[in-house]
């Protein structure tokens, strides 16, 4: 081996545990983000399912005659302000 290669092979060999760290480190940081991404992609197709799911059922209707009530509230209206 030459001088520089042995001396290139000290150097990294120095460095050694800063290196791997830092590979660790960021191997972690890369798995949290692509799980982070992960996650939010199925919690929106779940939700886009479930929307789509509701928004295709068939809608009851249901309509109410008020007239009767709107005109006992009138009436009682109409005697608070004739108590007065």
């Amino acid at each position: 081996m030459s001088q520089a290669k042995v001396d290139q092979y000290k150097k990294e060999k120095a460095n050694r545990k800063v290196t791997m760290a830092k590979e660790k480190r960021q191997k972690m940081i890369i798995k949290i983000c692509s799980g982070a991404v992960l996650l939010v992609l199925v919690a929106w197709v779940g939700i886009s399912t479930v929307d789509f799911i509701y928004e295709s059922r068939p809608q009851d209707t249901v309509y109410v005659e008020t007239t009767e009530i709107d005109n006992y509230l009138e009436s009682l209206y109409e005697e608070e302000t004739t108590e007065k």
